[in-house]
């Protein structure tokens, strides 16, 4: 087990544990969590070895494997299942240490390291690495590919593939979620499940804490303090601590007056009944969420939009996709993703967009938010139609050399050249004032972008998108960056937002909370989800399951196919040189199954031999002649195809 006993933990001279006592018990799947700069990440850095306690007494079992996601940026022309075989250390180690004993005369040693490499599963690794990686989200055409043709996010996807196919006692987990979509996500879920060893999991994804975990470790001024069961039994308990203080439970009355007022203002009112709805869900959330919201860095809400157009936007058999590269020959069309959609966006609505890995979501979005023109079809807008765009990668939109200021003063520009100001503060004052909102004050006003985390940026882009007071929101994964405070503040002011909400997520409490319809994009096209999340939960594993059981059935078709196609080949080219009598074909064919069979025999008997642990010496050898034995075995059957396709051919 691991335990803590009054362990100081500082990083410079910032205390980050003090006095501070656990005990995780083998097996046990912890979530980490607490505010933003508890200390979450230097307790990970303890546990790995990277920090030492300034204090108390720190005990971890020596022999405990460790798997954890490298955080660097990998950098190599390995193919993408060479790069996740390599994460199993054990293999790799018994690899090098075969290569080391075959340079050698000691058979014991030889022995014990085809033993190991035997144990280590050196047979199915890149069987078991490739399914590492289709299950994150890569296509099978993507597997021998190398790791430097993908982009930042998919080889972080791999970093995590490499940290899965490393046995482990102690597997560490950081913020495994960031890069992944709903599908990948449901899939990691179904294999942590799976885990035999002790898990410990940073995520600021509520469902998935609660799908994974069954210990919770909060972090709360210096001290750690456990909790048994999931992180919303963790989230009931605190609630009921946290009621206990007036300042919280004040806060927290004043908000649900908030929601109460709304809802017996609009309840019987058709145009906002949608709204209302939401309003009784995030009433309903009040008594947990209030803890939360009064350890947020900030709360914000979304301005009523000045004015809102009814239907948003009407979308005519659009075609969306991508055109051209700049450099392709003339005459290239552009690659169609999703056609033919006929749809309309009507003021008030709520709608996730659901859709497997690759199947168009953010191309839909980004259409939608101008950036991308549509393939063909019109997207017609209403009057007045103002979008607040949050984009997936957040360097979509903001300059890394430019300051948050900067960013405000050109956003002031281009909506004053659109005639878009509406009731802003325009001046540079009011600007930081606004931004100080956001936690944006001091010099980070003046702080380049680019040198700011990814939390940063997600927060500036919520705050721009606030200040322009857009009537349609367009939200591509919003909550990458944000922490569970953080996150549950963007799902109350969503939920009281006016106007109209599209919304991409793998973060399923927000969808939960926010949304009130869903869209799917799949096979080329966009249609009504009539099921909840759970029932879309569902239909992606089955249809993982599903396309595994093709790519399973395509590639033996195509092995079968291919081993066909070369002893035709073969049969043929023999042929061609000197045809074969048939009576010599049959007597070859007859020596090939002799000689095979008596290799079958062989092989069986050293395997037996091999599974009753004989002496060392005998073992290596007896394990030197089985690959032999196999290897001979491959050929006479290539042989083997060659004559009978030939007699065939001969007939």
């Amino acid at each position: 087990m691991i335990t803590l006993k009054n362990v100081n933990l500082r990083r410079g001279a910032k205390v980050l544990l003090d006095g501070a006592s656990v005990t995780i018990n083998p097996g046990e799947k912890v979530g980490l969590v607490g505010r933003n700069g508890a200390g979450k990440s230097s307790l990970f850095a303890l546990f790995n070895g990277n920090l030492h306690e300034d204090g108390g007494e720190y005990y971890i079992p020596t022999q405990w494997r460790m798997g954890q996601v490298a955080q660097d940026m990998p950098e190599t022309e390995q193919s993408a299942t060479d790069f996740v075989v390599d994460g199993d250390t054990t293999l790799l180690a018994a690899q090098q240490e075969v290569t080391a004993s075959e340079a050698t005369d000691d058979y014991d040693r030889m022995a014990h390291a085809y033993m190991a490499l035997q144990d280590a599963g050196a047979h199915d690794a890149p069987a078991r690495a490739q399914a590492l990686i289709q299950g994150l989200g890569f296509k099978t055409t993507e597997l021998d590919n190398p790791v430097n043709s993908f982009s930042g996010g998919w080889r972080m996807r791999l970093q995590l593939a490499r940290a899965l196919m490393c046995p482990s006692d102690l597997l560490l987990l950081d913020e495994p979620t960031n890069h992944l979509d709903l599908d990948a996500l449901v899939w990691l879920e179904a294999w942590l499940k799976r885990y035999e060893g002790t898990m410990i999991v940073i995520s600021h994804d509520r469902e998935f804490l609660d799908a994974v975990t069954n210990v919770t470790l909060h972090i709360d001024a210096g001290k750690l303090v456990r909790y048994g069961g999931n992180y919303s039994k963790f989230e009931d308990m605190r609630a009921e601590q946290m009621e206990l203080q007036q300042n919280a439970f004040a806060k927290q009355q004043d908000k649900i007056a908030h929601l109460q007022k709304f809802i017996a203002r609009f309840k019987a009112k058709a145009s906002k009944a949608k709204q209302a709805q939401s309003r009784v869900k995030a009433l309903d959330r009040m008594e947990k969420i209030a803890p939360l919201l009064s350890e947020a860095d900030f709360t914000f809400e979304f301005k009523e939009p000045a004015n809102l157009p009814n239907p948003m936007l009407s979308m005519s058999g659009v075609s969306f996709g991508y055109p051209p590269p700049e450099d392709a020959p003339e005459g290239t069309p552009p690659t169609v993703i999703v056609r033919n959609v006929s749809k309309s966006v009507l003021a008030g609505q709520r709608i996730g967009i659901l859709g497997a890995n690759g199947q168009g979501k953010s191309t839909v979005v980004k259409t939608i938010a101008r950036d991308l023109a549509p393939i063909g079809g019109e997207i017609t807008e209403g009057k007045g139609l103002n979008i607040g765009y949050f984009a997936q990668q957040e360097l979509d939109v903001l300059r890394p050399a430019d300051t948050p200021l900067e960013h405000m003063i050109r956003l002031v520009k281009d909506m004053t050249a659109a005639g878009k100001i509406v009731g802003q503060q325009t001046r540079e004052q009011d600007l930081r004032s606004f931004l100080g909102t956001f936690n944006f004050g001091g010099d980070m006003v003046k702080q380049a972008v680019g040198s700011m985390s990814g939390g940063e940026k997600a927060r500036l882009v919520l705050c721009m998108i606030v200040w322009q007071r857009p009537n349609l929101l367009l939200l591509d994964e919003p909550t990458n960056h944000l922490d569970l405070a953080t996150r549950e503040a963007l799902a109350m002011a969503l939920n009281e937002f006016e106007g109209t909400v599209m919304l991409v997520s793998h973060d399923r409490a927000l969808l939960r909370s926010v949304c009130d319809e869903f869209w799917m994009v799949s096979h080329g096209g966009v249609e009504p989800f009539d099921g909840d999340l759970d029932d879309y939960q569902r239909y992606l594993l089955d249809e993982a399951k599903r396309q595994r059981e093709l790519i399973k059935e395509a590639s033996s078709a195509a092995a079968k196919a291919e081993r066909k196609a070369q002893a035709e080949a073969a049969a043929a080219a023999k042929l061609k040189a000197k045809p074969a009598p048939s009576s010599a074909l049959k007597r070859k064919l007859a020596d090939l199954e002799a000689r095979m069979a008596t290799l079958q025999a062989e092989g069986t008997q050293l395997e037996g031999h091999l599974c009753q642990s004989p002496p060392p010496a005998d073992f290596a050898n007896q394990g030197k002649r089985l690959k032999a034995v196999n290897e001979e075995l491959q050929n006479l059957e290539e042989q083997w195809l060659a004559v009978s396709s030939e007699m065939e051919s001969a007939a």
